[in-house]
């Protein structure tokens, strides 16, 4: 997303952090939300200020997912060079993933992930 397209929406911002310690709020749920919002005021719309900032947090969270899983997998236990091993094999998945590479016949064979993608490019212009 880009800056310029949501400038717009700064002003809406700026207001709402204006009202927001004037408003009272009688539950104490809406009075937690309402001290999360002013903790984090600086942190929560950044992505109004900067250029390819994601407003939402699912690269984040997808990522936290393998370590998730793998902790179901082992059961909680792993040592510091495991999880440095794992953490090298997942770069390259992810890597893969985000390439959309085969990440098995990337690791049958290959050794550059460049090299991988160019030698398995498709050229448009040939029938197959």
């Amino acid at each position: 997303m880009k800056t310029h397209f949501l400038r717009k929406h700064k002003i809406a911002v700026t207001r709402f952090y204006h009202a927001l310690p004037l408003r009272k709020y009688n539950t104490e749920l809406a009075q937690r939300v309402r001290r999360r919002l002013m903790k984090n005021q600086d942190k929560l719309f950044t992505f109004l200020d900067y250029d390819n900032v994601p407003w939402n947090n699912n690269n984040a969270e997808h990522a936290v997912k393998s370590f998730a899983d793998l902790r179901d997998v082992i059961g909680g236990r792993t040592t510091q060079s495991g999880i440095q091993y794992y953490l090298i094999l997942l770069s390259i998945y992810q890597t893969c993933v985000y390439r959309e590479i085969d990440f098995l016949g990337f690791l049958r064979g290959e050794k550059k992930i460049y090299g991988y993608s160019a030698s398995r490019a498709v050229n448009p212009y040939e029938r197959g």
